[in-house]
């Protein structure tokens, strides 16, 4: 251990109590890495497993004096690396920081701590007559921190919005260990930047939050009604959605899987789902009354257009929720059969067949299998590209596929990210979509707002690999 290393374990030691500070190797190390399994990670010095501001506070003061890397994690639920651990860093898990401060449904509102799982934030709201609408498909296990920090979408986003629409305040800290508190708490404010919104989405690179004011919708969502139609083909599939949002129709989910997805969830929960279908949609609507009758029957008619081989409104409510439930364990399922590579483009909705088509032709001029799952219905993509374990040149090849599927969604006028971020995996691309001078004024911020330097460094606008 080096000199400097051993003053930031003195200094933390002095600064912290003893059960927040972890050093053991073994301990350590399962806080390295989020869900990213082919994004590089390091040894971090110590896990600080903060349980207040004041514990953040200590951290940062010590590591922007000495120098050394501060990196944020939450539940580790990322798919970009965005939370994995730098060599000698000092990470700070927020999965102690896990209480709901305040619900008030009167101001339509909550305030919670980092490390408050979405689906609790959820159910508290519900008791109260409120709703907190973003649902990543990993809320049940992921935080409200990372779902800030990632600026985390879902299924009822199509409709609803990600979960920067939600964000009215945070509380972080910044800079040499300075506590800020940034937006605000009423309906209306424009005072200033939206330095808030600035740090929704930021990936931890410009401060640490520590705590968070989301917005609320009164009252409860009325009943879904479920649509479900059946594709030969992606590109099919895709026409479809393009038709949906063409004939202006705003579901509140509009989902795609295809049969690689409903096969191995099967095989891992034994769901007795149907893999007839080569590309199943799942269409929602929860517009109340006459209204959202006249909205399922559009997307039904949307579906049918586009060719769907068989279409249909659900009329079992148990089975609508399990093949809602099978997209959200699509990708745990599909990590069981080898390590997954996975995509986050978003193009516009017009675009959505072509992309699809791309993608299938990306999977056949690589030799690689891709399994697809998508939030269609705003043109959020997931390809997920599955490689044999042990397997190099498969590895490779994905990699190449990865690389032509960033450059096709570019090239269609999307972006690189919808939803998970960019972290590790994506620097390459964002540095392909976003202009030099662009590129600059990010650094520029980073420099202001980071002068040291140790918020979660090479992240997010480091340098880009050369392959």
């Amino acid at each position: 251990m080096s000199g400097m290393a051993e003053k930031a374990l003195a200094a933390l030691r002095a600064e912290l109590p003893g059960p927040v500070l972890l050093t053991d190797p073994d301990s350590v190390a399962r806080f390295a890495h989020d869900e990213a399994e082919w994004a590089p990670y390091g040894k971090p010095l110590a896990v600080v497993r903060a349980t207040s501001t004041d514990d953040v506070v200590a951290v940062v003061r010590v590591c922007a004096e000495l120098g050394v890397p501060v990196v944020p994690r939450g539940a580790g639920t990322g798919l970009s690396g965005g939370a994995n651990a730098i060599d000698g860093c000092v990470l700070i898990s927020f999965e102690g920081m896990n209480e709901i401060l305040e619900i008030n449904p009167r101001e339509q509102l909550a305030v919670v701590q980092p490390g408050v799982v979405n689906d609790d934030l959820r159910a508290a709201c519900r008791e109260q007559g409120a709703w907190y609408p973003p649902d990543p498909a990993s809320s049940p296990w992921s935080t409200i921190g990372g779902n800030v920090s990632t600026n985390a979408g879902g299924v009822c986003c199509v409709k609803y919005g990600v979960t920067r629409d939600y964000v009215l305040g945070l509380e972080a800290v910044v800079g040499s260990g300075e506590v800020v508190r940034l937006g605000r708490r009423t309906a209306k404010g424009v005072a200033g930047y939206d330095l808030c919104g600035l740090f929704v989405g930021s990936e931890g690179t410009l401060g640490v939050i520590t705590e968070i004011t989301v917005k609320l919708l009164p009252g409860l969502r009325a009943p879904e009604r479920t649509v479900v139609g059946y594709f030969d083909s992606l590109v099919a599939a895709g026409q479809a959605v393009a038709a949906v949002a063409a004939a202006g129709i705003v579901p509140s989910a509009l989902e795609l899987l295809d049969q690689h997805c409903l096969k191995a969830v099967d095989g891992w929960k034994n769901m007795g789902l149907n893999a007839e279908a080569n590309v199943l949609l799942l269409g929602r609507s929860d517009t109340p009354g006459a209204a959202g009758e006249q909205e399922v029957d559009a997307l039904l008619r949307c579906f049918e257009e586009a060719g769907a081989t068989w279409s249909a409104r659900s009329t079992d409510e148990h089975e609508a929720d399990a093949l809602f439930a099978a997209r959200r364990l699509a990708y745990p399922a599909l990590e069981r059969l080898g390590p997954v590579l996975t995509e986050d483009v978003c193009v516009p909705r017009a675009k959505v067949p072509e992309m699809l088509g791309r993608i299938e032709a990306a999977a056949h001029r690589h030799d690689t299998q891709i399994a697809n799952i998508a939030h269609a219905g705003d043109g959020n993509l997931h390809p997920l590209i599955i490689t044999p374990p042990g397997d190099e040149a498969a590895r490779l090849r994905a990699q190449r596929a990865f690389d032509d599927i960033v450059a096709d969604a570019i090239a269609l006028g999307g972006t690189v990210t919808g939803e998970h971020g960019v972290g590790l995996l994506k620097r390459k691309g964002l540095h392909a979509e976003l202009s030099p001078a662009v590129i600059g004024m990010h650094h520029a911020v980073k420099n202001a707002l980071d002068p040291t330097g140790i918020f979660n460094p090479g992240k997010v606008f480091g340098d880009p690999p050369d392959s």
